[in-house]
């Protein structure tokens, strides 16, 4: 499998994106686990005749965003980062780094998720070598996929990666104590002990406290993805501030981040991961409650 990635990633991204395509309609029509995570997920979001439209073109974003992968874990990262090629926020990263602020990127599982921090590694190594950016990193359960993916998202000293444990969390607040960057997917599903059941397109999920948790420590908080443009042109990098200050104690942060996230996948429903189980218990978890208005 790893011959296989490293061919793959030697593919130009319009081929890569065009199979991906392909794929991700196959896996739509064989798969009735993923079928029905994706259509009970999107249902939560959109009325009915908006989701079955939008389907098709999920289902192929989902196969592109899986065949890219290798190109972004192996390639160097110049042509890596090169591959954005329009960017819109990026005032909002040289006014943290202006006023000598930490950041904390939330990326969600949205476009090229894994672009957005070998983006940032770039820019630093040329405008602000002292801010690298330290990214939560939970290994698969494979363990020569987790080699790959450690291998691609580790980039020197300007892309480091913390492990998604208690010593992992004292590294993204030491880096934000040092005023540097850090980065995590905060609708990725925690494990139990690390999240709390919240609202997220009206059904309870349980999300990670972290990321609200890493607010309270300070930081500038920048919400980001990197969506797919069509024929495998490249990224476009979008940098977005909350629409409101995050506040509150870290349950209340974390709803609101749940609410920000709502937004921003809404402005490119297509490009998420609909099919992901995000509303999944997890192994030793309370049981969620019964309506979103329930949640605390």
């Amino acid at each position: 499998m790893s011959l296989l990635f490293r061919l793959l990633a030697c593919l130009p991204l319009a081929w890569l994106h065009a199979l991906g395509a392909l794929l991700g309609r196959l896996v739509y029509r064989l798969s009735a686990t993923y079928r029905s995570h994706l259509q009970q997920n999107l249902a939560l979001a959109y009325p009915a005749d908006a989701a079955t439209d939008l389907i098709p073109a999920i289902a192929r974003e989902a196969g592109k965003g899986v065949l890219e992968l290798p190109k972004v874990w192996l390639r160097p990262l110049e042509e890596v980062a090169a591959r954005v090629v329009q960017v819109s926020g990026w005032e909002l990263v040289e006014a943290a780094w202006a006023e000598d602020e930490g950041i904390i990127f939330l990326t969600p599982h949205l476009g090229c998720f894994e672009i957005t921090a070998q983006y940032y590694a770039r820019q630093a190594v040329r405008a602000r070598p002292a801010a690298p950016i330290t990214v939560l990193f939970r290994p698969p359960k494979l363990e020569w996929l987790g080699r790959i993916i450690a291998a691609g998202r580790a980039r020197g000293e300007h892309l480091k990666l913390a492990p998604a444990d208690l010593s992992g969390v004292r590294a993204l607040i030491r880096a934000l104590k040092r005023k540097e960057a850090v980065g995590l997917l905060p609708d990725q599903a925690p494990g139990a002990g690390e999240g709390k059941w919240l609202p997220f397109f009206g059904r309870p999920a349980y999300t990670m406290t972290l990321a609200a948790r890493l607010s309270e420590a300070g930081g500038r908080v920048i919400f980001a993805y990197g969506e797919r443009l069509p024929h495998g042109r490249g990224y476009h990098l979008h940098l977005q501030a909350p629409t409101q200050p995050l506040t509150g104690d870290t349950v209340a942060r974390a709803a609101q981040i749940n609410r920000e996230l709502e937004t921003l996948i809404r402005q490119c429903p297509s490009q998420y991961l609909w099919g992901y189980n995000r509303y999944k218990r997890p192994r030793g978890a309370e049981p969620a409650p019964t309506a979103a208005e329930d949640c605390r």
